[in-house]
C-alpha cells in the first residue's frame, strides 16, 4: 500500500499544472504551425481551435478548488524548490482569475484574426486595413490591463508588463531609458564618424536560400542547438516556440543578402538553448519556466550580439561563410567584422545594429504605453511613429507603414508590455558577459579557439537551470553579484565600438 503523502494539496496542484503544461505544449505547436505551415484558408478554424484551447486552460487555472489547494499547500512542509513552485503557481492563479473566460476567448479570436490579416497587409502597406482588426485587439488589451490592474494594484501598462517582466515597472524603466537617452545618441555619432573612415566591402550575391539554410544549421550546431529536440523553419517574423523537448525556431531568407537570416538564426538559437536546458526534472511546473522575457532575451542577445560580434567568433565564422558561398574579399575576417559591427540607423528593428537597436525599443514602449493608458488611439500611431523615428534615428518614415508600425508581430498579437524586454535583455546580456570574464579568466581565449562550451556551461548553471527558482533580481545577484546594472551595457558598447 502506498503511504499517504505529507503534501496532498501541493501534489494535487502539481498534477493540475502538469495538465496545463501539456495543453500549453499543443497550443505552442499550433501557433508555430499557424506561422510556418498553415494554408491561408485554415485561419478561421485555427483561430476557433486556439480560442477553445485557451478557454480550457483558463477553466483549469480558475477552478475554485485551486484556491483551496493553494491555501492548504501554504501550510504543508515543502522544500525550497517546492515553495518557489508554489509561489509561481499563486502568481499564475491570480493572473488567470483576474480575467473572465469570455475575455480570454475574445482576445484569442481578435489576435488570431489580426495577426493572420497582418501577414498580407504588411507587404501591401495597408495601414487602413490593419486598423479594422487592430482596434478590437487594442480594446481587448485595454480591458485585460484594467482587470489585471485591479487585481495587482499596478497601473494598467505596468500590469501588462508584469506578465512578461515580473517586478519591473515603468518608474524603473523610465530611469533606465532616461539614462540611455543621455549618452546613446552621442556614442552613435562618435562611432559613425569613426566608421566613416573604415571602408567595408559588401558581399556579392545572390545567396541561394538552400545554402543559407545549411549555413544557419551548421552554425546552430556549433552553438550547441540540439536538432533531435528542435528544428528550424521559415516565418514572416522570426521567433522561438515549442517546449524544451520540441523547440521550434524560425528565421527568414532573402537571396540578395545572408546576414539577416544567419544572425536571426543565431538570435533564436539563444532562445532555443535556454528552452532546451530548462530543468527537466521540474518540467510541467511553473518553477521550470523562464524567469522573465528580459532574461529570455538576454540569452538571444548574448548569442547574437555579445558572442556573435566577438572577434574570435567572427574569425571562426568567416571560413564557414566562404565554404558555403564561395570565397570573396568581403568574407575576410577583418572585413566581416566591420560589416557586422557597422552602425547605421535603419527602419527595421530586427535588422538594427547593436547601437541603434535600443532606440527602436524605446519608440515602441512610448507608443504602446500611451495606447494602453488611453492617451492615444490606434489612429494616432503613424504620426507618433514618424516623429519618434525622426527624433531618435533621424529617419523619414512618412507613408511607410510596412517598415514602420506594421513591421512587428507583437501588436497584432496584443503583446503589449513585451518590447521593454528587448532592451533589458541587452543590458542583462552585457552583465552576464562581464561576469563570465570575471569567473572564467581564459573566457575570451576560449572563444578565439572556437570553444563555446565554457560559455554554455556558465549560462546553464547560472541562468538556464535556475529557471524561475528566484526572482529576477535574485537570479541576477546570484549569477553576477548584483541586480541589473546598466553600467555594464554602456561599458560594453564603448569598449566594442571605440576600443
Amino acid at each position: 500500500m502506498t503511504p499517504a503523502s505529507s503534501t496532498p494539496a501541493y501534489d494535487g496542484l502539481s498534477r493540475v499544472f502538469s495538465r496545463l503544461h501539456h495543453l500549453d505544449h499543443l497550443q505552442s505547436i499550433a501557433y508555430w504551425d499557424q506561422a510556418a505551415n498553415m494554408p491561408p484558408g485554415g485561419a478561421p478554424a485555427r483561430a476557433a481551435a486556439l480560442a477553445e484551447v485557451a478557454a480550457i486552460s483558463h477553466r483549469l487555472r480558475t477552478d475554485p478548488a485551486l484556491r483551496v489547494s493553494l491555501e492548504q499547500a501554504q501550510d504543508e512542509t515543502l522544500d525550497d524548490h517546492q515553495r518557489a513552485n508554489l509561489r509561481e503557481m499563486c502568481r499564475e492563479w491570480r493572473s488567470a482569475n483576474a480575467l473572465p473566460e469570455a475575455l480570454v476567448q475574445r482576445r484569442q479570436m481578435a489576435t488570431s484574426r489580426c495577426e493572420h490579416a497582418w501577414r498580407r497587409q504588411r507587404p501591401a502597406n495597408d495601414w487602413a486595413g490593419f486598423l479594422e482588426n487592430f482596434r478590437e485587439v487594442v480594446a481587448v488589451a485595454r480591458e485585460q490591463a484594467q482587470l489585471l490592474s485591479q487585481t495587482t494594484g499596478l497601473a494598467p501598462y505596468d500590469a501588462l508588463m508584469d506578465q512578461y517582466e515580473p517586478g519591473m515597472g515603468c518608474a524603473q524603466l523610465d530611469r533606465l531609458f532616461g539614462d540611455l537617452r543621455q549618452w546613446l545618441p552621442g556614442l552613435i555619432r562618435q562611432v559613425r564618424e569613426r566608421q566613416a573612415l573604415q571602408p567595408v566591402l559588401q558581399p556579392q550575391g545572390p545567396f541561394a536560400v538552400p545554402a543559407q539554410r545549411a549555413l544557419c544549421e551548421r552554425v546552430m550546431q556549433w552553438l550547441g542547438f540540439d536538432f533531435n529536440a528542435g528544428r528550424l523553419d521559415v516565418s514572416t517574423h522570426p521567433f522561438a516556440g515549442g517546449v524544451p523537448e520540441d523547440v521550434r525556431l524560425t528565421t527568414r531568407f532573402a537571396e540578395h543578402e545572408f546576414i539577416t537570416s544567419l544572425y536571426g538564426a543565431i538570435h533564436e538559437t539563444g532562445h532555443g538553448r535556454y528552452e532546451q536546458n530548462r530543468p527537466r526534472h521540474w518540467l510541467g511546473q511553473p518553477v521550470a519556466l523562464a524567469r522573465s522575457m528580459g532574461i529570455h532575451e538576454s540569452q538571444s542577445l548574448a548569442f547574437e550580439m555579445q558572442l556573435g560580434h566577438h572577434p574570435g567568433f567572427v574569425a571562426r565564422l568567416a571560413p564557414m561563410i566562404a565554404e558555403t558561398f564561395g570565397a570573396q574579399p568581403a568574407f575576410a575576417p577583418d572585413n566581416l567584422q566591420r560589416l557586422i559591427d557597422h552602425v547605421s540607423p535603419g527602419l527595421i528593428r530586427v535588422d538594427a545594429d547593436e547601437l541603434t537597436y535600443p532606440a527602436h525599443v524605446m519608440l515602441r514602449y512610448g507608443i504602446e504605453r500611451r495606447l494602453i493608458e488611453r492617451e492615444i488611439e490606434p489612429e494616432d500611431i503613424p504620426a507618433l511613429w514618424d516623429a519618434g523615428m525622426a527624433e531618435l534615428l533621424g529617419l523619414d518614415t512618412r507613408g511607410n507603414y510596412k517598415d514602420g508600425p506594421l513591421q512587428d508581430v507583437h501588436w497584432p498579437e496584443a503583446m503589449f508590455g513585451y518590447f521593454p524586454s528587448y532592451a533589458l535583455g541587452a543590458m542583462y546580456a552585457a552583465q552576464w558577459f562581464a561576469a563570465m570574464r570575471r569567473d572564467l579568466p581564459d573566457f575570451d581565449a576560449q572563444i578565439h579557439e572556437g570553444n563555446l562550451v565554457p560559455m554554455a556551461d556558465w549560462l546553464r548553471e547560472h541562468i538556464w537551470q535556475p529557471a524561475s527558482r528566484w526572482s529576477t533580481d535574485e537570479l541576477a545577484r546570484r549569477a553576477s553579484g548584483e541586480a541589473l546594472n546598466p553600467a555594464h551595457y554602456r561599458a560594453h558598447l564603448e569598449q566594442r565600438y571605440l576600443g
